[in-house]
């Protein structure tokens, strides 16, 4: 990798021989469209390549705006023969800051009275700017008019803050700033309540996070809008034109003021890039763009990190850190311009710490040198104190100094070990403790392992948050399964966490289940010695270190067991129970399953999968009550099954010869892979029918999902059919289960849902499922599906080779085929039509789509139903299914 690469000297001269350029600009001819359109596409290639050479972005955008200022002025001078207007730069362009494709904002200021006599030269004039190619925004106004619509527009007084005049009557541009001055209109307490206002709105819009997959350079958490802001707010209050200036005012440090303005360089080389790339005003790290703008960086791959990867660690790093500035500066804010004058005597807490005004600050500069761990305490009694709200401004600036402190003898403080594990075994306040000890770099350096996934992001549309943030989310999900408020989300899941002990524990397995992310080789056993470390440094008893260690290196068993095999096999249950071997493991390794699953990625958690864990979780269970010696039988649980199914239908007057009568035509697997609820549903479904025709029903069923039944005489291709019309109508589908009965007929249950993850709950949408799968099925001259939808454009920035694996199932006599391709709409039909050509039977299928991967696993036979086990006839299956896949990828 290139070190560090948007941290390299840099020339700060801009593009060779600009001022001698821009003095050509002004000996063009102002009416020669030509000529101006030829200096400003020659201006802009120069900007260009000096940002290719290395040249450093403030001078570049420095250079842009100064282009643009030279071919208005020019325009202005030749087209504009009149003294009674004033050509205004405003917005970003007035603070002469301009990427490639910024908007150039303009205001042209006339005298009351003259607007009918200066029209025909300022359209004259905006007419020019676009035939050479200058789009621009304008506005037309006179100096009242713009205090009476700054009044009651805070992003138009916004813009006219920032503004600075190009050409004209330099008298109206005065007049302007007078009447829309802080004497006037929007004093300095309105100007900031309402600009923290936009922020918080705008942080909302954004989820509260920046660490999202394609975060917004501009407008997310962190980004150069939160600069602005600060900026803003610096020069209404203290006329401070530049962020240097409020060095000046003691609102920042010299050390700080150096980390914002590498921090805006660095975020302004990135929408350089991304204008450059896209040749648009391109704000938003899209997939599309990630891999060139980090290549137009400088960035490399590395063994264990991509060069995308990398360079994004930097980006969330960065907008951490422009985060943590941005709250000390409007605090700082706050109490200068809203509490100005106020003082409030401070309550004493200990000799260390004081509250004032609702929040925690040092009793002097002094506290965290004399005292370091105080750089753990401060969270602490913030837990134990609610009233307190925050962390005061100058506390956090000393706090960032002084983090250095925490270093080897730091760690390895006794104090400060029992003050983390405290931390941690708070009744409340655990998830916001630790939020803020990473947002002010104190997580990381107390933990160097944590510090190493702080911004880490994994190229893929899987993972949706940075490694630092999911693994937090964890923490947060496990502590809302604490709080009975929040059990209305997880019913089961809360009532199992609040009967459990040493909820700590948990927390602990659910900092460390990830921490060895990007270090190459397997990061649940790297992670799993990294807990033994943590526990046994923080005094952890031996047994729930083991505990908390094997949590760490199996985190993934469950879900990968639920996903990926057939847990209605009873030998599959057996087995997992003998791999976790305990109750007390079972329930903490399903409580962690659930909140890592939800603080992967929102899409993922549905109702199926909840139901797929916690049907895995009660077999289990079951098999560990009854004892590993007595494992469970097939035998046992077909007539458990079949004799709560019978009692079902006897309650709701289904007659037992009836059912009996269709009992007898189904394969007994039919009673292993389906709950007694499904069953009787869909016994007296097949009871009632009237036998014209397929049955095809949907149903919204608790806990599950939305699930359809197809019962239909067995024909060919009728599962490439059946999931391409399913894809065809924008569904997707989560399991597929397919039996046949003695008499060749099928019994087809698919759980779906909208590609977006919504249930099915509107009727009219339920019919038209049901009536469009009933109509293909019926219809024997339907052999295949076009399905005319497109992937997702995310996944089509991902290259997913076809992988395709056989293996003997242990559970039953028939052959494992696993599917590793690219996600793409009607995947299952193209499966489906290739096992009819090669004579294939399905009978299971586990569906899991892993980000923009399809990960499928089907169990299948011979028409004889038996194992597929020749080698030769697997190659070929694999060979032709790879082409086909890879020829229809997305």
């Amino acid at each position: 990798m290139a070190s560090r690469p948007a941290d390299r000297p840099r020339s700060r001269t801009g593009p060779r021989d600009w001022r001698a350029f821009l003095d050509s600009v002004a000996g063009i001819d102002p009416s020669s469209i030509q000529a101006a359109r030829d200096k400003l596409n020659e201006g802009r290639a120069r900007i260009e390549e000096s940002f290719r050479d290395g040249a450093h972005v403030d001078a570049l955008v420095g250079a842009r705006s100064a282009l643009v200022d030279a071919i208005l002025i020019n325009a202005w001078d030749g087209l504009v023969d009149t003294n009674d207007a004033c050509l205004v730069a405003v917005g970003g362009y007035g603070r002469g800051e301009l990427l490639p494709h910024s908007d150039i904002d303009l205001l042209i200021l006339y005298r009351d009275g003259t607007l009918d006599a200066v029209g025909p030269a300022l359209e004259r004039f905006l007419t020019h700017l676009w035939d050479i190619g200058l789009e621009v925004g304008h506005s037309v106004r006179s100096p009242a008019e713009c205090a009476q619509l700054a009044s009651d527009d805070i992003t138009i007084m916004t813009n006219l803050m920032e503004s600075r005049a190009l050409a004209g009557d330099a008298a109206l541009f005065a007049a302007m700033r007078a009447a829309t001055s802080v004497e006037h209109i929007w004093s300095s307490a309105a100007f900031f309540k309402a600009k923290v206002d936009e922020q918080q709105a705008r942080h909302a819009r954004y989820d509260e996070t920046a660490y999202k997959l394609e975060p917004n350079t501009k407008e997310s958490p962190g980004g150069l809008r939160d600069i602005q802001t600060i900026a803003w707010v610096a020069k209404r209050q203290f006329a401070a034109h530049t962020l240097d200036g409020l060095v000046d005012y003691g609102f920042l440090s010299d050390r700080e003021f150096t980390e914002l303005k590498r921090g805006q360089a660095f975020l302004w080389r990135v929408r350089f890039a991304l204008h450059t790339l896209t040749d648009r005003a391109e704000d938003r790290l899209l997939f599309d763009h990630q891999i060139q703008v980090a290549q137009m960086l400088g960035y490399e791959d590395e063994q264990n990190s991509l060069a995308v990867e990398q360079f994004m660690q930097r980006y969330y790093r960065n907008i951490k850190a422009l985060t943590a500035l941005n709250d000390i500066l409007l605090q700082l804010f706050s109490e200068a311009i809203l509490h100005y004058g106020e003082s409030e005597r401070p309550r004493a807490i200990n000799e260390r710490f004081q509250s004032r005004h609702g929040f925690i600050e040092v009793t002097g500069d002094d506290v965290f040198v004399n005292t370091p761990s105080a750089l753990l305490e401060i969270f602490y009694l913030m837990q134990t104190r609610p009233r307190l709200t925050g962390i005061r401004a100058h506390t956090l600036r000393l706090m960032r100094r002084d983090r250095h402190l925490i270093d080897k003898n730091f760690r390895s403080s006794i104090h400060c070990r029992r003050l983390f594990t405290e931390i941690l075994r708070q009744r409340s306040g655990v998830t916001r403790a630790l939020r803020r000890m990473n947002r002010y770099g104190i997580l990381g350096r107390y933990l160097p392992n944590f510090r190493k996934i702080i911004g880490r992001m994994q190229y893929d549309l899987f993972h949706t948050l940075t490694v630092d943030e999911h693994t937090l989310f964890v923490i947060r999900n496990l502590r809302r399964l604490v709080l009975p408020r929040f059990r209305h989300e997880l019913p089961f899941a809360s009532e199992l966490m609040q009967s459990l002990n040493k909820p700590q524990i948990l927390y602990i397995a659910g900092l460390m289940h990830d921490i060895a992310k990007g270090r190459g080789g397997d990061h649940s056993e790297l992670g799993a010695k990294d807990a033994l470390e943590f526990c046994r440094d923080h005094g952890i008893s031996s047994d729930d270190t083991d505990l908390v260690c094997w949590l760490v290196r199996q985190h993934l068993l469950m879900s990968m067991t639920a996903q990926r095999r057939d847990i209605n096999d009873v030998q599959v249950v057996n087995e997992f129970a003998r791999e976790v071997g305990s109750r007390e493991r079972l329930d903490r390794l399903f409580l962690l399953t659930v909140c890592d699953i939800r603080a992967t990625n929102p899409n993922l958690w549905n109702s199926w999968k909840e139901s797929l864990l916690v049907d895995l979780y009660t077999s289990t269970r079951r098999a560990l009550e009854r004892g590993l010696d007595d494992p469970l039988n097939e035998a046992e649980l077909i007539a458990e099954t079949r004799s709560a199914a019978a009692a079902m239908l006897t309650r709701t007057r289904v007659n037992t010869p009836l059912f009996k009568v269709v009992w007898a035509r189904f394969e007994p697997d039919y009673f292993l892979r389906h709950s007694p609820e499904e069953i009787a549903r869909q016994t007296r479904a097949i009871v009632t029918h009237d036998g014209d025709g397929p049955l095809v029903t949907l149903a919204e069923i608790t806990d599950q999902g939305s699930t359809l039944f197809v019962y239909s005489r067995d024909r060919n291709y009728l599962f490439g059919v059946a999931t391409g019309v399913l894809a065809q109508l924008g569904l997707s589908i989560l399991d597929a289960r397919i039996n046949t009965t003695s008499d060749d007929y099928t019994l087809d249950t698919y759980v779906i849902c909208e590609s977006g993850g919504q249930p099915i709950t509107d009727a009219f949408r339920r019919r038209e499922i049901e009536d469009t799968v009933r109509a293909a099925i019926a219809d024997p001259a339907v052999e295949s599906i076009d399905v005319t939808r497109r992937a997702s454009r995310r996944s089509r920035y991902f290259n997913v080779p076809t992988q395709i694996y056989f293996s003997e199932a242990t559970e039953r006599a028939c052959t494992v085929m696993e599917v590793v391709t690219a996600d793409r709409p009607g995947l299952l039909s193209i499966i489906g039509d290739m096992f009819y050509r090669f004579g294939i039977l399905l009978e299971t299928a586990k569906i899991a789509t892993i980000g923009e991967r399809a990960e499928d696993v089907f169990f299948i036979t011979d028409r004889e139903h038996e194992p597929i086990r020749d080698r030769d006839m697997r190659s070929r299956i694999r060979e032709a299914l790879t082409t086909e896949l890879d020829k229809n990828g997305p």
